[in-house]
């Protein structure tokens, strides 16, 4: 029986399903666009897709390489691409807010995805657009270092973006890396997490034959390629790890902390505190801090910045 034909508006949500994944700064092919297509309900041949692509080439700012088989498209430099629906001048701001944080810490490919939204969020916020209070909004709002800061370490080109693929699609990664003792190995490793840390990058990853989580610092990494073998996700919790201390040098001992602090640089801790079950008492100059927390080296450090303003620090070990 001959196939039904699609009617006008099966077409036309067609056709906007087609736009939306018409990707910029790459090409993708007419069988990738009708996997992708198929996936959601609209099954099409290779053929109709295709066509419809040709006639969209011209009607829209698409670039429709032809240099080789098979045809690449993607959307034209200048193009403003497919975007619906239209984004506000404060959710354009969220976004340019929400690029600024998460481009480290999301696969390229999604953030590659993202990127007809970032640019229609930064077309929203340009002054023609009379967006000048939320214009101005980012040159009014800041992250701070709370310690000195220091510049970010070069990451070897591809590190990232093949590290973000494996950990996204839990593949198996091949790494060359040297590690703290300068010694330069080749590593197959689990990606189960990627963490920055204040300039640096991290991997939480376990080596292949052990069971045991492992962090290794992204610019030490030579050399990464993502295998094709996948794995089996296992229980792990990223924000557990990081609250065990696992990012500072410890053995993951937990502590009864207690110290006195004058009352000028105790007063923050009052309001960020150092856990939930942190208690005090004071004084007229002093107070008495008391809290569980994980012996770390960071930890230390952070009481010897006090100098002379921390004094009489105890520290007993959770269950003595």
């Amino acid at each position: 029986m001959p196939k039904t034909k699609p009617n006008t508006l099966e077409t036309t949500f067609l056709v906007l399903a087609l736009l939306r994944r018409i990707p910029r700064g790459r090409k993708v092919t007419a069988k990738e666009l009708r996997e992708a297509l198929a996936a959601e309900g609209f099954e099409r041949d290779e053929r109709s897709i295709q066509r419809l692509l040709k006639s969209l080439s011209v009607e829209f700012g698409i670039d429709r390489d032809e240099r080789s088989i098979p045809y690449g498209y993607e959307w034209k430099g200048p193009s403003a691409g497919f975007m619906l629906p239209a984004l506000s001048k404060q959710e354009s701001l969220m976004l340019m807010l929400a690029e600024q944080q998460l481009r480290p810490l999301l696969p390229p490919s999604v953030m590659q995805s993202m990127n007809g939204f970032f640019e229609q969020a930064r077309a929203n916020l340009a002054p023609h657009q009379n967006a000048t209070l939320e214009k101005q909004w980012l040159q009014k709002v800041r992250v701070v270092s709370e310690t000195q800061p220091l510049l970010p370490p070069q990451i070897a080109e591809g590190v990232l973006e093949q590290t973000s693929q494996a950990l996204y699609n839990n593949q198996w990664l091949e790494l060359d890396y040297t590690n703290a003792k300068e010694e330069r190995k080749q590593h197959r490793v689990m990606p189960l997490g990627l963490a920055q840390q204040g300039p640096r990058i991290y991997l939480v990853c376990r080596f292949d034959g052990y069971n045991n989580e492992r962090s290794m610092a992204l610019h030490r990494v030579h050399s990464a390629k993502a295998s094709t073998l996948t794995f089996e996700r296992p229980d792990f919790d990223l924000a557990r790890y990081d609250a065990d201390g696992r990012f500072a040098i410890t053995n993951g001992e937990r502590i009864r902390l207690s110290f006195v602090i004058d009352k000028a640089p105790g007063k923050h801790l009052l309001e960020s505190r150092l856990s939930e079950d942190q208690t005090h008492t004071e004084t007229d100059t002093n107070y008495r801090i008391t809290a569980t927390v994980v012996q770390t080296l960071l930890l230390d450090r952070w009481l010897l910045s006090f100098g002379g303003q921390i004094r009489d620090v105890q520290k007993t070990p959770v269950g003595a």
